[in-house]
């Protein structure tokens, strides 16, 4: 048993002494089997089946999460810039400029990725996005709404891996694995709350619990450990990495689109720290 739960099950039972001896083991019991079903317990004990999960799996080098983690903000790149040229008139003024600042922040995060510094390299720069995606401000939403979903659960992993490195650039890369997770997770919160639901629902991030918002196409599936998994879930969608995608849709070029991309004058902080 490591120090944290240690102190924590000492904590129970200094704050119960008045209680009987049998009373308290109970009570102790009790607070492991709760925290073990929450997942909780593996953290402090360090045999987490997700961390373990992460470890084993020989896709998720520094390397491979780079490139899907690139890849992925030339889709929502892509994504975000066209939904409002082909929604706008459809979407309120508070959405609209939303969406349109989410463009300029992915494009701002796939520079930084593939920056000299970083070094990540995306698989491809065409994707293949479904028409569905554009059909309607609810498909843009919720595909918004899985989608960030996606890059929070990648970044999740890669700052889990980062981390493990135990390198000066490990830290610096877990860091920023950091700062692009908490903006994807306002970009989900704002898709949310543009669909009339709870936007600050999370206590915290989802990583591997199962996705609890209904009515999503990934309502009820379990976060992922393997970063290839990112990929099928986004394919799943039917988009498409350099090929065509199992939906009908059209190809689209980062370096095309990207052009176009905007800029709100109110976003700041422009590099990570």
């Amino acid at each position: 048993m490591t120090d944290v739960s240690n102190h924590l099950f000492e904590t129970i039972d200094r704050q119960h002494r008045g209680e009987s001896a049998a009373t308290r083991r109970q009570l102790i019991k009790g607070t492991s089997a709760a925290l073990a079903g929450a997942g909780i317990l593996g953290l402090a004990t360090g045999v987490s089946p997700a961390s373990a999960a992460v470890k084993t799996d020989p896709d998720n080098s520094v390397e491979t999460i780079l490139a899907v983690a690139a890849t992925a903000e030339v889709l929502a790149t892509i994504v975000n810039t066209l939904g409002p040229e082909k929604l706008g008139n459809r979407l309120d003024k508070t959405t609209l400029r939303n969406i349109r600042a989410a463009a300029q922040q992915e494009k701002n995060h796939y520079e930084v990725l593939t920056s000299a510094g970083v070094g990540g390299k995306p698989v491809t720069t065409s994707i293949h996005v479904p028409d569905e995606v554009f059909s309607s401000p609810e498909a843009l939403l919720k595909t918004l709404v899985v989608g960030d979903q996606v890059f929070v659960n990648a970044y999740l992993l890669g700052l889990t891996v980062f981390a493990r490195q135990g390198t000066l650039s490990g830290s610096r890369f877990a860091r920023y694995a950091g700062e692009i997770m908490a903006v994807e997770s306002v970009h989900r919160a704002l898709a949310l709350q543009s669909l009339g639901q709870l936007g600050n629902d999370r206590v915290y991030a989802k990583f591997a619990q199962r996705e609890a918002v209904a009515g999503l196409p990934t309502t009820g599936a379990p976060g992922f450990y393997k970063i290839m998994d990112a990929v099928t879930v986004l394919e799943s969608a039917g988009f498409g990495f350099g090929k065509a995608g199992s939906k009908p849709g059209q190809m689209y070029t980062y370096a095309d689109v990207s052009a176009r991309t905007p800029s709100d004058p109110d976003v700041n902080t422009l590099m990570p720290s």
